[in-house]
């Protein structure tokens, strides 16, 4: 079997194993969410002044739509086309998480709002504004491209839209939610939530990674087949070593592939014995 046919067979079986499947290829005019919501609820105790949330054992999952829709794609004219469909940066991604209050709340005091802040997370998880009507917006929140750590919240049901490099590895951000006045942005001492962990795990999209690094190459013409390659720290050293990387062929040149610290090096060529 060839490796292409190897890899449609990984990412059909990956497909089928979460339950997904698709007959034939569609332009997707909105954002999957990637499963049902995860729901954290939020309450406020009017008795302790603090904000309370209730988080989900839950874990959600990153998935890029090459792996949860194969063969589907994004509208290019949609806002989210860039970041997450196959023929771009395809991302994985989520909207499982979200944000709701408990029919249990206490009246928030007076003049105050919620806020939703993120206080830690590893920078290529990036967090978005979603909205799959028109107008139909992704947009970056929650220090994602350098907008604000913290924005507030009505109360009302709120799904960001979650999204990284497809991987193995699994995800965490932290969260808090807090008060603030609603006239000054002042945030009311001993009213958050405290520290909020929210976890992802990741999947690959089954598509090979690019190592792409910086090497010195070293080239001499193919015709020349007697001498060999030395190095040494100096140009007058009394020591010189063979260079031991075997020669390849590159743009009609014999060359030698080297790692950058061999730019401290001096070379030079010698007749062989």
């Amino acid at each position: 079997m060839s490796s292409k046919n190897t890899l449609l067979c990984a990412l059909a079986a990956v497909a089928v194993t979460g339950g997904i499947s698709s007959a034939q290829a569609d332009t997707l005019n909105a954002v999957p969410m990637q499963g049902g919501m995860v729901m954290p609820m939020v309450a406020y105790h009017a008795d302790t002044g603090r904000l309370h949330v209730m988080m989900p054992s839950e874990v959600p999952q990153l998935t890029p739509l090459l792996v949860s829709h194969p063969g589907d794609a994004f509208d290019p004219a949609d806002p989210w086309f860039d970041a997450l469909d196959p023929s771009r940066r395809g991302f994985s991604f989520s909207r499982r998480y979200g944000f709701v209050m408990d029919t249990m709340t206490d009246p928030l005091p007076p003049n105050t709002t919620i806020w939703i802040r993120k206080i830690a997370g590893p920078p290529d998880l990036g967090f978005y504004r979603y909205s799959g009507s028109d107008p139909k917006a992704w947009q970056p929140i929650f220090g994602t491209d350098g907008t604000p750590d913290a924005l507030p919240w009505n109360g009302m049901m709120f799904h960001p839209g979650i999204a990284a490099p497809p991987g193995p590895n699994p995800l965490v951000a932290t969260f808090e939610l807090f008060l603030a006045a609603t006239d000054s942005g002042q945030e009311l001492p001993e009213s958050s939530s405290g520290p909020l962990i929210f976890n992802w795990t990741n999947v690959s999209d089954g598509r090979p990674t690019l190592d792409i690094g910086l090497k010195l190459v070293v080239a001499w013409p193919a015709s020349v087949t007697d001498y060999l390659l030395e190095s040494a720290d100096a140009a007058d050293a009394s020591n010189w070593t063979t260079v031991t990387n075997i020669p390849v062929l590159l743009d009609g040149q014999s060359a030698v592939v080297l790692e950058p610290d061999a730019t401290t090096k001096f070379f030079r060529m010698r007749a062989a014995p």
